[in-house]
């Protein structure tokens, strides 16, 4: 009885590996052909000067998106796709070393999402090639002091009391917001930066001023008397600066600037005991989500993709268990509510929104190849 009974156990042990074998060989699959279509869709919607959706409006932050998911898809440096993207997007190179549109509004923003661009193709270039230095050395060595020159601190007058110590906006005068702050961050770690970079941790202090959480790291007036301190985050700490929020919206948390912040948090070097870090996996906890952007709807949808992903890949988390005790294989359900919204053409586009460019099916392609990446 008892050989019989451990044949049945191991029987039953080995089902199981089994069959979770064959259903992450399933999605991988489903993720792959998902991202051909994407890719193949791309091709078709690349501008003869090699961009695509490039307008006074976006910028080229758009293409830099995209070539940064084409990049993570595994589409290779030296395919004519990338080579005439990047040859673009070098177009964008200024003298004060920022890659960005000329009198455009986005500098930073674009800027930094030229670093995370040209630092995947240069590892590319280096790992095929064997080498220890890549052709784009110099540009990102150029454009991340110049990203520190945005950066509100004592070198721009701005003391550490301030508002907006620490924080960085879209470029020149213009207030910081922690959409910006976290892709100053991105940027800086994908040039090589650690927690210990002075930028970082300056970093820090904007970034935990706009968190729903009285501490002694955060006593903005925005939290006096405020009904939301739930720990999630805000997309600037000074109520009524935004013009694309109302002042009630502005002060209520919302997904993706809660992952923003969690993500900005763990590159500065807290750790999951910081009361910070706790509060912030408390609300995700509360809002966990792939079919919508929590205290947004469909606005932002695909943005706020993104930084669930990157997040989530950055703490290295497999799965996460809501509030009910419910645990989440994120990337399968992530994955698989993005396959079900792709197009015909291979494109994704938020039809249920105009907000950040959402409309737009090449950016929001470009976001998706990048989750899917996350998800593999």
């Amino acid at each position: 009885m008892k050989t019989i009974m451990r044949r049945i156990f191991v029987l039953t042990v080995l089902c199981f590996f089994l069959n979770t074998f064959f259903a992450a060989g399933q999605d991988a699959a489903k993720i792959q052909q998902a991202v051909e279509k994407g890719t193949a869709f791309l091709r078709t919607s690349q501008s003869e000067n090699g961009g695509w959706s490039a307008s006074p409006r976006s910028g080229v932050g758009p293409s830099m998106i995209i070539l940064s998911g084409l990049l993570d898809s595994g589409v290779k440096p030296d395919d004519p796709m990338i080579e005439k993207g990047l040859a673009f997007l070098k177009n964008s190179i200024r003298e004060d070393g920022g890659v960005y549109t000329k009198d455009g509004f986005f500098q930073n923003y674009e800027t930094c999402c030229a670093v995370m661009c040209f630092a995947k193709a240069n590892d590319a270039i280096k790992k095929a090639g064997n080498s220890d230095k890549g052709p784009y050395d110099e540009l990102l060595d150029q454009a991340q002091k110049y990203l520190r020159r945005q950066q509100y601190t004592e070198d721009r007058n701005v003391k550490p009391e301030d508002a907006n110590y620490g924080g960085v906006g879209y470029g020149g005068t213009t207030r910081p917001d922690l959409s910006n702050t976290q892709f100053f961050l991105d940027a800086l770690k994908a040039t090589g930066k650690g927690s210990d970079d002075p930028a970082i941790r300056k970093a820090l202090v904007f970034v935990s001023r706009c968190q729903n959480l009285e501490s002694e790291h955060n006593t903005m007036p925005f939290l006096a008397n405020s009904k939301n301190l739930d720990g999630g985050f805000i997309y600037v700490n000074q109520p009524g600066a935004s013009r694309m929020e109302s002042a009630e919206e502005s002060v209520r948390s919302y997904g993706a600037m809660t992952y923003a912040g969690l993500k900005s948090m763990i590159y500065a070097g807290l750790t999951k005991d910081d009361k910070r870090v706790k509060a912030a996996f408390d609300w995700i906890a509360k809002n966990y989500s792939v079919k919508e952007h929590p205290g947004r709807g469909a606005n932002g949808l695909f943005y706020y993709y993104h930084t669930m992903a990157k997040s989530l890949d950055v703490l290295q988390l497999a799965e996460i268990e809501d509030s009910a005790g419910k645990k989440h294989l994120w990337k399968t359900e992530l994955s698989e509510e993005l396959i079900s919204k792709q197009k015909e053409n291979g494109s994704w586009i938020n039809d249920a929104s105009r907000q950040w460019m959402e409309n737009d099916p090449n950016l929001v392609t470009g976001f998706v190849l990048l989750v899917l990446a996350y998800c593999r």
